[in-house]
C-alpha cells in the first residue's frame, strides 16, 4: 500500500483486475481499480494477490513468475494466448487453451522433428514436449507411462489426444503399416462415439485410454483401446442445438448412391432419431456443393451448413473409408457398418398406436409398414417376429412343468416405444463395441515391455438438466481428481517429508467422502440405484427418497430447493439431488435413472436379435450374452447394472494409472461461444481452480518437480567409470556429477535418498538422464576432471597455508613492538593524571556556570546582584585552570581549592531558588484561586447532570416497567386467546367433519343419480328428488366468522375512498371514528405494499424497504387481530413512544458483509401509529420522515405488529430522540409539512406549532 505497486483484486467476468490498496480491514482490503480511478470496492484478502512488475510479461512456465498464485496464472495464461502461444507449463503440467482456429505451423512434421530428443523446457511449451517426456520417462526408468488429458467438453482434449499419438508413432515408430492404422484408427472411432454438443462441434461422448505398445528396443509394436460409458440415450434423442453421432450424418451425406437405395436412406430430417436436433450437415463452401439437394433437410437448405474447421461429413465420410481400409476392413465389413446403423435409423421410424380392444395392447401403425421391412431387412430379422417383439413383452413362469409357461402380454405404446428404443441403444452400442474390437485387432501385438497410454475421457458436465451419464462423468472425474491430488500433491508432500527438505504443507480438499457416497457398498448411491432396479416395480421416485433418507446429513449431498438455480428449485425432492463435487454443486434429476441403469433388454428383443439371420449382427450379441453379468435364470427380472460395470472399468483404469508414472495436460476452454481469441477470465479461472492448478503453484513455490535417486545415476554411469571413480560413494559421486555440469546450487536440493530440482529445471535434469553412451562417457570424463581439479585445489591450499603461517610470524614480531609502545605511554599517564582530573571538575565546574546564567534571566527582581556574583565565580574558576596547567600541583591541593569554588557556586545557587520559590508561590495562589472557581463551576454542572441522569434512570424504570406490565398483560390476554382458540379449533374441527360428510353425502348422490340416468335412458323417466340444502352447506365457517367480525365494526369503511380516510384523519375529533380510519388506512398501506413488494423487479436491491428486516419479519410471524389496533389507540390515549434499532438496507450488505457500516432506524409512535421516523446512514444522507408527507416511504405497522416494545434497550428517551430529530434538521423539516398543509396533525405537529407561536 505504501509504494501503490498494482495488485489483482476478484473480478465478475474477467476473474481478476488490477488495482492498488487504499484502506486495510480487519479481513477485507479496499481496492482502487487502475481503470477506474475513485470508486473503490472491498476484497476479501484472501482473494487479493501481488502482481508481477510487468503485467504484460509472459513466461512459458508459470513457475519462472515472481509470484505464484492463480491471478498471475491466468495473467499469464491470457497474454500467452493473446499472442498465439496456446501451451503453459505449470511445472511439469502443461496447460492447453483451445484456440478455435488453426494455428500454422504448430503441428507440421518440422515440428514434431525439432521436439525429438530435447529436454522438457529447451523449447517452447508443446504436447509434443510431454509426449517425447513420457517416451524418455519410460525408456529411462523402465515403467509404462500414462498421460492424463482432461478438461471440459469443448476445451481440445480429443485433439490433443490425437496430436500425443502421432507424435509417439511418428517420432518412435518402427515406419511400419502398424503406426500408420494406430492414428488412422481415430477417425473411425470419432465417426462412432462423437456428437455435436451445445458446447463442442465434436464432442467424444465415450471415454478412451489408448495405450501404445513399445519392445525392449523402444519401438512401437502395437496399440490397444478401452472405451468406458458411451452415451447412448443420444441415440434416440437431442435437444435443438446438438445432433446424434457423427456416423448417421456422414452416412446420409457421403454414402454412394448405391448405397443410399441399398440402406433405404433419405435425408436426416426423415428419421425420428435425427430430426428432434440439428439436421444441418457440418460442410465448407465446397463440400455443400457437392452435397444433393435431396439430401439436405429444409433446415439446411433455409440456414445453411454448419461451419467448422475440422469437420465436413462428405469430406469425413470419405475419410472414415480410407481409414477404414488401412486398418484392414473389407468392403463387406464396411457395409456391415453401414447397414446396422441404417437399420438403427429406420427401427426409430416405427410407429405405435392403441389397438382399441378391451384386452389392451398397441400394433404398429399403417405407415410404418415399409419402415420395419426395411429394419428388419437390414439387421436380418424376420419382419413378423420384430412386429411382434416390438407390441408383446414374453414372461416366464415356473407353473406349468420344468421350463414353465410362456406368457405374451401386450404392450402399450409407449411401452412399446421404449422397447424400440432400447433395442436401437443396444444395437449400436454392441456396434460401437464392435468397432473398438475391430480397431484392436488391426495393431496387435505378441509381447510388449511398457507402454504409454492416453487418458481421453469427458470432463465435469453440469447442465440446466444432468442425467444419468453427467452423473457418471461427474463420478469419474471425482476419481481422476482424487488420483491428481494423490500423484501430484499427497504423494510429493510424503516425499518432501520423507527426504527432509522441509518444504512447508500444503493443503487441498479432499474428495474421498464424494466418492464414497457415490461407490460406497449397500449405502452408495450406485448401490441404491442397482437395488431400485431389482425390485418388481422400481422407480426413479422411491430411488430418490432412498438416497435422501440413507444421508439425510451428508454434507456432499443435499435437495434440489436449496440449488442456487431457480430452475432447480422447482425440482421435488423426490424428483432428483443435489451432489457438492469437487468442482461445483450439481443438480441431478432422477428420471429414467433406473431405466438407463439397466443394460438388459427384455427377452423377447434379446431372443430376437440372437436369431437373427444375418451373421454380422447375431455376432455382435453373441459375444456380449458370453459375459458373467448377462446370465440370466427364468423367471427372474433382467438386469445388468450400468453403473457398477462402469464402477468396475474404472477402478481397474484407476489401477494401471497408478502403477503407471503420470504426465497431465489440462485442457482449457476460453469462451462459451467456441471463437477465436476471445478470452473468458472468470469461467477459465473455475476450469484452472478445478483442475487443481491452484494448489500445484502454492505446492511449487517450495516445491522440486523432478527428482533422480542416487544409486540410479550412479549405475547409469557405473559402467563407464575408470576404477577409482567406481569407490566413490553414490551421493558423493553425484555432488562430483552436478559440480562438473556447473549446475547452480540454489537449483537443486539433496534428499536421504535422491536429487531434487527446483521448477523450471528439467533441461539440466534431463541431460543428465540422457542413457546416450557417448553423452555418459562425456560426462564421466568431466567428473574424473573435476575430481583432479578438486585435488589441485588442495595442494594450492597447502601452499596458501604456509604463506599463511610465515606471515603470522611477522604479524607478531609487530605486536611486541606495540606493547612495549602502550606501556610507556601508560607510564606517563598515570604520572600526570591527578591535574588531568582536576582540569576535568573544573571544566565541568565551568560548564554549570553557564546553567546559572539561565536562571537568572528568568528572575523578575534582583537580576543585577546575581550575575554580578555569577561573574566573580568565573573569574575564579579561570584562575584556578591557569595555575593547574603553570604548577605542578598535587591531587590535594587542587581538591582544596575545587571544594572551595563549589561551596561559593552552591551558596549562589541556592538564593538564586529562593527567589525562585517566592515567584512560583505568588503565582501558584493565583492559579489556586482560578482553579477553585473552576471547581466550583464543574461542580454545579456535575449537580445538573447527575440529577438529569437520575431522571433519566427513573423514566427508564417506568418505561421497563411499564414494558414489563405490558408483557404480563399480553401474555394473559395471549393465554385467554388460545383457550379460546382451542375451543374455536374443536368447534370447527367438528364443523368440518360435517362439511366432509355433506360433501360425501352430495358425491354419492351425484354418482347415484349419473347411474340412474344411464338406467332410465331418458330425463323423463328420471325421479328427481331436490333435496334443499342447509345454508351452512354453501357458506364454510371461515365466511361465517367473517361475517360476524363485519357485524362487530361499527364503522364500514370498505367503500371510503383513500382521500376521504386521510382527510377524516387529519381533521375528525371523533375518538372512535379517528381510530377506525386509522386502522383501514394503515390496512391498505400494508396491501399495497404487500402487492408492491410480490411484483417488484427481479433485481430489486430491496432500496424501498421501509423498516428494519427484524420488524418486518416479527409482523410477518405473529400477526396481530385486526380490531386491537382500533382498542389499543383508545386505550392508549395517544402515548407518546420513541425507539431506536440498528438498520442496513439488503443492497448494502454484499457492499459491506460484514456489517461495519450499519445504520440506525428511529421511530416515534403517536399512539399505535407511527409520526415521525428517521434513518441514519454512513456515507449517506439522513432520511428523514414525517407522517402524512411521507406515508409510502414509512413503516405501515402499528406498534404491536412491530414488536417494539418486546425488544429490551429498543425504547429510548424523548429527550435523546429529539436531540437526534434537531442535529438533522428535522424541525425545519416538519415545519416545512405543516406550512404546506402536508403534515397529519400528531403530538409532534402540535408541540411544533406552539412553539412557533
Amino acid at each position: 500500500m505504501e509504494d501503490g505497486k498494482p495488485v489483482w483484486a476478484p473480478h465478475t467476468t474477467d476473474g481478476f483486475q488490477l488495482g492498488t490498496i487504499v484502506d486495510i480491514g480487519a479481513d477485507t482490503l479496499t481496492i482502487e481499480p487502475l481503470n477506474r480511478k475513485g470508486k473503490t470496492f472491498l476484497a476479501p484478502m484472501s482473494q487479493v494477490f501481488p502482481a508481477e512488475d510487468d503485467v504484460n510479461k509472459h513466461v512459458e512456465d508459470n513457475c519462472s513468475l515472481m509470484y505464484l498464485n492463480e491471478a498471475t496464472l491466468l495473467n499469464n495464461v491470457r497474454v500467452r494466448y493473446s499472442k498465439d502461444h496456446i501451451y503453459t507449463y505449470v511445472a511439469n503440467i502443461l496447460i492447453a487453451v483451445n484456440p478455435y482456429y488453426d494455428i500454422p505451423k504448430l503441428y507440421a512434421p518440422e515440428t514434431i522433428k525439432s521436439y525429438r530428443g530435447k529436454s522438457l523446457g529447451t523449447l517452447p511449451p508443446h504436447v509434443y514436449a510431454i509426449a517425447d517426456k513420457a517416451f524418455r520417462d519410460m525408456k529411462v526408468l523402465k515403467m509404462s507411462q500414462s498421460i492424463i488429458v482432461s478438461g471440459e467438453s469443448g476445451a481440445g482434449k480429443t485433439e490433443n489426444t490425437k496430436f500425443v499419438l502421432r507424435y509417439l508413432t511418428t517420432s518412435y515408430g518402427t515406419g511400419q503399416d502398424i503406426d500408420e492404422r494406430i492414428v488412422e484408427a481415430n477417425p473411425l472411432l470419432e465417426a462412432f462415439g462423437n456428437a455435436k454438443t451445445v458446447r463442442n462441434n465434436n464432442s467424444s461422448r465415450f471415454g478412451k485410454f489408448v495405450e501404445i505398445h513399445f519392445n525392449e528396443k523402444n519401438a512401437v509394436v502395437g496399440g490397444f483401446v478401452s472405451h468406458y460409458l458411451l452415451e447412448k440415450s443420444r441415440i434416440c434423442m437431442q435437444s435443438n442445438e446438438e445432433r446424434n453421432y457423427h456416423i448417421f450424418y456422414r452416412l446420409c451425406a457421403g454414402a454412394s448412391e448405391d448405397i443410399k437405395k441399398r440402406l433405404h436412406l433419405d435425408s436426416p430430417d426423415s428419421f425420428r432419431y435425427l430430426n428432434r436436433g440439428c439436421t444441418r450437415y457440418f460442410a465448407n463452401k465446397d463440400s455443400d456443393k457437392q452435397i444433393m439437394q435431396n439430401r439436405k433437410s429444409p433446415e439446411h437448405l433455409k440456414v445453411g451448413a454448419l461451419k467448422d474447421p475440422l469437420l465436413d461429413d462428405q469430406g469425413d465420410f470419405n475419410r472414415m473409408c480410407v481409414a477404414m481400409k488401412k486398418i484392414g476392413l473389407d468392403d463387406t465389413e464396411k457395409l456391415n457398418l453401414f447397414r446396422v446403423v441404417a437399420g438403427v435409423l429406420h427401427l426409430g421410424n416405427i410407429d405405435f398406436e392403441e389397438t382399441g380392444c378391451t384386452s389392451g395392447g398397441c400394433t404398429l401403425k399403417n405407415q410404418s409398414g415399409p419402415t420395419l421391412e426395411y429394419c428388419a431387412d437390414l439387421l436380418g430379422l424376420d419382419q413378423d417376429d420384430l412386429r411382434v417383439s416390438l407390441t408383446t413383452r414374453v414372461m416366464l413362469t415356473t407353473a406349468g412343468g420344468a421350463k414353465g409357461t410362456v406368457i405374451k402380454v401386450p404392450l402399450k405404446v409407449e411401452q412399446a416405444n421404449n422397447a424400440r428404443d432400447a433395442l436401437a441403444k443396444a444395437v449400436y452400442s454392441r456396434l460401437f463395441d464392435h468397432v473398438v474390437k475391430r480397431v484392436n485387432q488391426c495393431f496387435p501385438f505378441e509381447t510388449s515391455s511398457n507402454f504409454i497410454g492416453v487418458l481421453d475421457i469427458a470432463g465435469f458436465e453440469y447442465f440446466e438438466h444432468n442425467s444419468f451419464e453427467q452423473f457418471c462423468i461427474n463420478y469419474c472425474n471425482e476419481k481422476l481428481q482424487q488420483f491428481f491430488n494423490e500423484r501430484i500433491l499427497k504423494e510429493e508432500q510424503e516425499l518432501y517429508q520423507k527426504e527432509g527438505l522441509g518444504v512447508n504443507e500444503v493443503h487441498y480438499v479432499d474428495n474421498q467422502d464424494c466418492i464414497d457416497l457415490v461407490e460406497a457398498k449397500l449405502v452408495g448411491i450406485l448401490d441404491i440405484l442397482d437395488e431400485e432396479n431389482r425390485l418388481p416395480q422400481p422407480s426413479d421416485q422411491h430411488f430418490a427418497v432412498a438416497v435422501h433418507s440413507k444421508h439425510k446429513d451428508h454434507f456432499r449431498l443435499t435437495v434440489p430447493r436449496k440449488s442456487k438455480l431457480a430452475i432447480h428449485r422447482n425440482v421435488r425432492d423426490d424428483e432428483g439431488f443435489i451432489i457438492r463435487h469437487f468442482a461445483g454443486a450439481v443438480c441431478y434429476e432422477t428420471t429414467r435413472f433406473v431405466e438407463k441403469n439397466n443394460d438388459a433388454l427384455h427377452m423377447s428383443l434379446e431372443s430376437l436379435v440372437c436369431e437373427s439371420k444375418d451373421k454380422f449382427v447375431r455376432e455382435l450379441f453373441e459375444n456380449s450374452n458370453n459375459t458373467k453379468d448377462s446370465k440370466q435364470k427364468a423367471g427372474k427380472l433382467g438386469f445388468i447394472s450400468v453403473g457398477n460395470k462402469f464402477k468396475t472399468q474404472l477402478n481397474l483404469l484407476l489401477e494401471k494409472l497408478c502403477s503407471t508414472g503420470s504426465s497431465f495436460i489440462r485442457c482449457v476452454k476460453p469462451n462459451l461461444k467456441m471463437v477465436s481469441h476471445q478470452f473468458e477470465g472468470a469461467q477459465i479461472l473455475s476450469q484452472l481452480q478445478c483442475s487443481g492448478m491452484v494448489s500445484v503453484l502454492d505446492l511449487m513455490q517450495g516445491g522440486f518437480p523432478s527428482r533422480a535417486p542416487f544409486h540410479e545415476l550412479y549405475n547409469m554411469y557405473k559402467q563407464y567409470m575408470p576404477n577409482k571413480l567406481t569407490r566413490l560413494d553414490p551421493r558423493l559421486f553425484c555432488k562430483a556429477l552436478f559440480k562438473a555440469l556447473g549446475l547452480n546450487v540454489n537449483d537443486y536440493k539433496f534428499g536421504l535418498t535422491r536429487v531434487f530440482f527446483r521448477p523450471g529445471k528439467f533441461a539440466e535434469f534431463d541431460q543428465i538422464m540422457k542413457s546416450d553412451p557417448d553423452h555418459l562417457a562425456e560426462l564421466v570424463k568431466k567428473v574424473n576432471q573435476w575430481l583432479v581439479c578438486s585435488r589441485w585445489k588442495k595442494v594450492q591450499w597447502c601452499s596458501l597455508s604456509v604463506i599463511k603461517l610465515r606471515n603470522k610470524m611477522r604479524y607478531r614480531a609487530l605486536a611486541c613492538i606495540k606493547i612495549q609502545k602502550t606501556v610507556r605511554m601508560w607510564l606517563c599517564k598515570r604520572k600526570h593524571k591527578p591535574r588531568i582530573d582536576g582540569m576535568v571538575k573544573v571544566h565541568n565546574l565551568k560548564k554549570r556556570m553557564e546553567r546559572f546564567n539561565e536562571v537568572v534571566s528568568g528572575l523578575t527582581e534582583g537580576k543585577q546582584e546575581m550575575a554580578k556574583q555569577i561573574q566573580e565565580l568565573a573569574v575564579s574558576i579561570d584562575s584556578l585552570l591557569a595555575k593547574i596547567k603553570a604548577t605542578v600541583m598535587t591531587r590535594k591541593e587542587i581538591d582544596t581549592e575545587y571544594q572551595g569554588l563549589v561551596k561559593r557556586s552552591e551558596q549562589l545557587l541556592s538564593s538564586m531558588q529562593k527567589k525562585k520559590q517566592e515567584e512560583e508561590e505568588r503565582e501558584r495562589l493565583k492559579h489556586i484561586e482560578e482553579e477553585m472557581e473552576r471547581e466550583r463551576k464543574r461542580r454545579e454542572e456535575e449537580e445538573q447532570r447527575r440529577n438529569q441522569e437520575a431522571e433519566d434512570r427513573r423514566m427508564k424504570a417506568e418505561m421497563e416497567l411499564k414494558r414489563k406490565q405490558e408483557e404480563e398483560e399480553r401474555k394473559r390476554g395471549e393465554n385467554e386467546e388460545k383457550i379460546l382458540q382451542a375451543e374455536l379449533e374443536i368447534q370447527l374441527a367438528l364443523e368440518r367433519e360435517q362439511q366432509v360428510q355433506r360433501t360425501a353425502m352430495l358425491e354419492q348422490e351425484r354418482r347415484d343419480r349419473e347411474l340412474a340416468m344411464r338406467i332410465a335412458q331418458s330425463e323423463a323417466e328420471l325421479i328427481t328428488e331436490d333435496a334443499q340444502l342447509d345454508a351452512s352447506l354453501r357458506r364454510g365457517p371461515q365466511v361465517q366468522a367473517t361475517k360476524a367480525a363485519a357485524g362487530v365494526k361499527k364503522y364500514d369503511l370498505s367503500k371510503w375512498k383513500y382521500a376521504e380516510l386521510r382527510d377524516v384523519i387529519n381533521t375528525s375529533c371523533d375518538i372512535e371514528l379517528l381510530a377506525a380510519c386509522r386502522e383501514e388506512f394503515h390496512r391498505r398501506l400494508k396491501v399495497y405494499h404487500a402487492w408492491k413488494s410480490k411484483n417488484k423487479k427481479r433485481n430489486d436491491d430491496g432500496s424501498d424497504q421501509r423498516a428494519p428486516k427484524c420488524v418486518t419479519d416479527y409482523a410477518e410471524q405473529n400477526p396481530a387481530p385486526s380490531i386491537m389496533a382500533q382498542q389499543q389507540e383508545v386505550a392508549m390515549n395517544r402515548q407518546q413512544r420513541y425507539f431506536r434499532i440498528p438498520f442496513i438496507r439488503p443492497a448494502d450488505q454484499y457492499k459491506d458483509p460484514q456489517n461495519k457500516k450499519k445504520g440506525w432506524w428511529y421511530a416515534h409512535f403517536d399512539g399505535p401509529w407511527i409520526a415521525r421516523q428517521m434513518e441514519l446512514h454512513p456515507d449517506k444522507r439522513p432520511i428523514v420522515l414525517v407522517a402524512g408527507k411521507d406515508d409510502m416511504e414509512m413503516c405501515e405497522l402499528s406498534l404491536e405488529e412491530t414488536g417494539l416494545t418486546r425488544k429490551r434497550g429498543a425504547e429510548i428517551l424523548p429527550r435523546q430522540f429529539e436531540e437526534i430529530w434537531e442535529r438533522y434538521d428535522g424541525i425545519q423539516y416538519l415545519r416545512n409539512a405543516i406550512e404546506s398543509k402536508q403534515a397529519r396533525p400528531t403530538y409532534a405537529t402540535a408541540m411544533l406549532q406552539s412553539l412557533l407561536k
